[in-house]
């Protein structure tokens, strides 16, 4: 292993959780745990029904100097819920080896054990290193549940080619530890590269009441901008996501602001600064009314309202002197023209990306959970990119993708 992420090992503790599944490479998943103990990581670890006929709950606790957990249902656990406890406890979760039985049941959300239940309880990145006979791993079946797996964020490591402990030769052997090993410490190295970062995102719509019941706002179900700050938390970002009015959920780890009004969400992001990447996702309503009633305005055939323009908090932040991110993103939802009015838009609001997308395709429209969007870079040596349809989680890691490289 590199030096470097040796000793990155030894000066942060990690807390790893290896699942160890029935297959006969399941042997070594006590090298596993030597290593990374060697290392200075916190490893816990659960042992499903299969793996127990082929490694000892004893020689696992023996080496790893915790408890083993391994029955769903536990009654000296019950107030702790393990299956709860254990995923929210995790920096990631190690399955070695990952059978074919539990790469099927992962992928159609089956949790009849602890193991799966944990798992489908996660909000952490999983690796899975496969381990199986050659025809297994060949199989139609087990490749389209891997593909499934991956679109759901799983990460694989391996199989390698060599022989197999039925005899066979073929690609379907466990990847050996010292290079799982190595995998994990890169993803702890980058992790931790960009745990120094800040990011702030907007999302969901806002409201400028007209009077106590009426508003005006912008359609937005908050989708994209959530799913921008899952991936920036789980990359390492110390995260604040400032949202309008959504019926979405987000980790306990992000630091959540409620807001309804453009008003509210200026100051919540006024008060936020700074970080070292904003990204602007929000619909915010380009217009309030000057003066909101404070009775519910009975129903007239007319009613003319008087507007006034909101802050602009998008170019508020990419032209301020001593505030601005690093790297500041904005949103366009365009019906037409969407590449020339996203320039338009990305040279006079002076930020360095802007995120277009198309919002009269009705498969990719706001309450979709899929998304295609063109990136637009204010540097002219990047090239603007393309990012075809996919889901708003999926695309929500590319584009954080592009933002850890830029930063780093």
């Amino acid at each position: 292993m590199h030096d470097s992420l040796v000793a990155l090992s030894k000066s942060h503790t990690k807390k790893v959780l290896l699942i160890i599944c029935g297959g006969i490479a399941a042997y070594k998943s006590l090298e596993l745990i030597r290593l990374f103990k060697k290392n200075g990581a916190t490893v816990k670890t659960i042992l499903t029904n299969n793996a127990k006929k082929f490694v000892t709950p004893l020689s696992v606790a023996s080496l790893s100097q915790e408890k083993v957990y391994s029955d769903l249902f536990d009654h000296n656990n019950e107030a702790e819920m393990d299956h709860i406890s254990l995923s929210r406890w995790s920096d990631l979760i190690l399955v070695a080896p990952a059978t074919a039985n539990t790469i099927s049941k992962l992928s159609v959300g089956s949790s009849d054990d602890l193991a799966s239940t944990v798992m489908l309880a996660s909000n952490k990145d999983i690796f899975l290193t496969p381990a199986m006979n050659v025809r297994m791993w060949e199989h139609p079946s087990t490749k389209e549940n891997l593909n499934k797996l991956k679109k759901y964020g799983y990460k694989i490591i391996g199989p390698e080619i060599g022989d197999m402990a039925c005899g066979e030769f073929g690609e379907g052997k466990m990847t050996e530890p010292n290079e799982i090993i190595k995998k994990i410490e890169t993803y702890f190295f980058n992790f931790i590269k960009t745990k120094k970062f800040k990011a702030l995102v907007t999302a969901g719509p806002t409201r400028e009441y007209i009077d106590p019941v009426r508003f005006i706002t912008n359609k937005s179900s908050g989708k994209q901008g959530f799913e921008l700050a899952k991936v920036l938390s789980k990359k390492g970002f110390e995260t604040t996501l400032i949202s309008g009015p959504t019926n979405l959920k987000i980790n306990n780890d992000i630091n959540l602001i409620q807001v309804e009004t453009a008003e509210e969400m200026f100051k919540s992001t006024q008060h936020n600064l700074p970080v070292d990447v904003a990204i602007f996702c929000a619909a915010v309503a380009d217009f309030k009314t000057k003066e909101k009633k404070k009775e519910k305005i009975k129903k007239k055939d007319f009613i003319n309202l008087n507007l006034e323009k909101n802050i602009d908090i998008l170019n508020y932040v990419s032209n301020h002197n001593s505030l601005r991110p690093k790297l500041v993103i904005g949103f366009a939802a365009e019906t037409s023209n969407i590449e020339e009015n996203s320039r338009k838009k990305l040279m006079e609001k002076n930020c360095d990306w802007i995120i277009a997308n198309d919002i009269s395709n009705k498969s990719i429209g706001f309450d979709s959970d899929f998304n295609e969007v063109t990136i637009l870079y204010k540097n002219k040596k990047i090239n603007d990119e393309k990012i075809y349809m996919k889901k708003k989680s999926e695309i929500a890691d590319e584009i954080i993708d592009r933002v850890v490289s830029q930063l780093n």
